[in-house]
């Protein structure tokens, strides 16, 4: 017998065997798959099978801490940064618990460039500092440059996120933005030492790029025109496309603060053949802006109306309605300089039109002032006007229809005399109603050739039952004193809260004997005995201990949680081992002190926005700047009000309009 139970068991135990090691093939065949499909560019089926894998699961803790990489980095890919934040910190967890300092460093450096694009720069900074530090410890000279390059790209975004919306000229930054900038700038130079070490070429034309914009946003833009030369030489080299484009298009930027708008139209053009080969049409679009722009610059207006009906184009295909609305406003500026001011109204009321529905301020007070210089100019009125909309599907645009909203399209309640118990004041409301309906049918233009029944309907009396009027509910006047009553009865409403929840002992009445009262002086003493010695009081404070001690457990990692481990004999020793039995150094606890001070900054409200972005226009709209620059140079022009004290006969009037940027 019990050589037959022995026998038995080591049959289960083969078994089992061979379904693990089944199962291990497959999961790591799964994610090799991944692999493949990711390197060849298709993220979305590589994720798939990654997930896969993890459903198998597997007890090699290595291939799953890369299985976690592979999947993090897959997600970022497809800008689904909520699950490719999970799958780093799960590899991070799981490279510590192992005691892989490489794949920590490497996943402290991939958590790092997730919360940068998340916008949580100190949380990115904290992270990638601590893939540099283990990367210098390992004496991992390629992790080393890649955390230095990170820890750059943190810095440059959050220097660029600091400009966005601010109004200096170039050049001139608040210091905060300075100082941020300047950092990075001192990582990318490290960088582009160390990879000039290694001989890594395609690393150096990254820096060398990185190095050019941020010099851009400081202000240096002929150390940037060099920096970005040299990233276009290196891109030459490598055939990248893409990088030669973006340094032909930083190259032209950076010429335009330069004054030499000559050589930017050609950069610019060079980026629009590139953006075409690739077939990007983002880009394609951005070029013909910063053509059509500069020039405008050069006061070569017909070649810029071209560029600019060309960005339109490409604006509606896309469904850009912020690209439309500046494509429009700049046509509207080009064909005014070429003194066709009835065209130039035209694509201003567009523009208005479109400020308006995309609720840009800025863009819709400056499309007004434009309207209403130009119909002034034409000397014409509104009603002369016709609708914008076939004149404008002339020039290749498509017309688009919206619902404006007016008083004619307000429903109405009905307010009966009954509950007014005034029918004179109905009577007269109801009058002014009919006067308000034929005022709005005159304003809407309607032409002598409408129909007979139109009119009739428009013309007919109007009975006060078929018409109910819309009041708004009456603003009551209120006095000081109403304020204090409100706050008054809301703090004893409040304060009565913790009454509620106390527990009231009744007191003995004013009238009872001396008997009464020592019978209840002696219940509440048998009350409280009771309530000390009573064995549910005991388990209430075993509750409430349970209940705080395991808060603490709730944050601790837990291994088990983690998807696709298979927890097996093999590595429970790993699992269950302190791989860091000493006390944290003081450079975890500086971590943990900068990752908690930004647990307030995200409570904190975003600022406002600067403005409605726009795919088919550059982030760094910097002819939005140069007028800017320009509008300042206005302002030194004008003539200065003479202060009250003098006399009115000396005061004149100044009636000239502000100088406006749509963007």
């Amino acid at each position: 017998m019990a050589q037959s139970a022995s026998a038995t068991n080591m049959e289960q135990e083969l078994a089992s065997k061979r379904l693990h090691s089944r199962m291990e093939a497959s999961c790591l065949e799964l994610a090799l798959e991944g692999e493949r499909l990711c390197k060849a560019g298709d993220f979305k089926g590589g994720t798939a099978f990654f997930e896969a894998a993890v459903q198998v699961g597997t007890e090699d803790l290595k291939t799953l801490s890369a299985i976690y990489s592979q999947l993090g980095n897959a997600y970022f890919y497809l800008k689904e940064y909520g699950k490719a934040l999970e799958y780093h910190r799960h590899d991070l967890t799981l490279a510590r618990t192992i005691g892989d300092r490489i794949g920590e460093g490497k996943a402290s450096g991939n958590l790092g460039n997730t919360l940068k694009v998340l916008g949580r720069y100190d949380e990115a900074a904290v992270c990638c500092q601590r893939h540099l530090d283990i990367s210098q410890e390992q004496g991992d000279k390629v992790g080393e440059a890649r955390a230095l390059y990170n820890i750059g790209n943190v810095f440059h975004a959050k220097g660029k996120q600091q400009l966005w919306g601010c109004s200096q000229e170039p050049g001139d930054l608040p210091s905060d933005v300075r100082d941020t900038l300047q950092r990075a700038t001192a990582f990318y130079e490290m960088n582009l030492s160390l990879v000039k070490e290694l001989g890594d070429r395609a690393a150096q034309g990254r820096a060398f790029g990185n190095l050019g914009n941020t010099h851009y946003l400081l202000g240096n833009f002929v150390e940037a025109i060099k920096f970005h030369r040299e990233r276009l030489s290196i891109a030459k080299e490598f055939g990248d496309k893409a990088a030669e484009r973006r340094a032909y298009s930083n190259l032209g930027n950076a010429l335009i603060f330069l004054g030499q708008f000559t050589s930017a139209t050609e950069y610019y053009r060079k980026t629009l053949q590139l953006s075409r080969q690739l077939k990007d049409q983002v880009m394609e679009a951005q070029a013909c802006y910063s053509l059509g722009n500069t020039y405008t610059l050069l006061q070569q207006y017909d070649r810029a109306i071209d560029y600019h009906l060309k960005h339109l184009l490409i604006a509606q295909e896309l469904n850009d309605r912020v690209g439309e609305g500046r494509a429009c406003w700049s046509l509207g500026n080009a064909y005014v300089s070429l003194g066709n001011h009835r065209q130039a109204l035209h694509y201003a009321r567009k523009h208005l039109d479109i400020s308006r529905e995309i609720g840009d301020r800025n863009g819709e007070l400056t499309a007004r002032m434009n309207v209403e210089q130009l119909m002034e100019a034409l000397g014409v009125k509104e009603g002369d006007l016709s609708p914008c909309g076939s004149e404008f599907e002339m020039q290749g645009a498509r017309p688009k229809f919206t619902k404006r909203n007016s008083m004619d399209s307000v429903d109405l309640w009905k307010y009966s005399s009954e509950k007014n118990g005034d029918g004179q004041e109905v009577d007269g409301m109801s009058r002014r109603s009919k006067n308000q309906l034929s005022q709005s049918s005159r304003r809407k233009g309607y032409s002598d050739s409408q129909s007979s029944d139109d009119r009739q309907w428009l013309d007919s009396p109007v009975d006060t039952d078929d018409i109910t009027v819309q009041v708004p509910p009456p603003k009551l006047g209120r006095d000081p004193s109403d304020e204090d009553c409100f706050f008054d009865l809301l703090s004893k409403f409040q304060s009565s809260r913790m009454d509620d929840q106390r527990c009231h002992l009744d007191e003995g009445a004013n009238g009872q004997d001396e008997g009464g009262s020592s019978r209840d002086s002696a219940l509440n003493d048998m009350l409280e005995a009771s309530l000390l010695t009573s064995p549910q009081t005991e388990e209430l404070f075993d509750l409430i201990a349970s209940s705080q001690s395991r808060r603490l457990d709730d944050q601790r990692v837990s291994v088990g949680n983690l998807p696709g481990l298979r927890i097996t004999h093999n590595n429970l020793g790993h699992l269950c081992a302190d791989p860091d039995p000493q006390e944290p150094s003081d450079d975890f606890f500086n971590m943990l002190i900068k990752c908690q001070s930004s647990r307030i900054d995200d409570q904190r409200c975003s600022p406002p926005e600067g403005g409605p972005r726009a795919p088919t226009v550059p982030d760094e709209d910097f002819f939005s700047l140069i007028q800017r620059v320009q509008a300042k140079r206005m302002d030194e022009q004008r003539v200065q009000l003479p202060s009250d004290n003098q006399g009115q006969s000396d005061q004149q009037d100044n009636d000239e309009p502000a100088v406006g940027d749509s963007s």
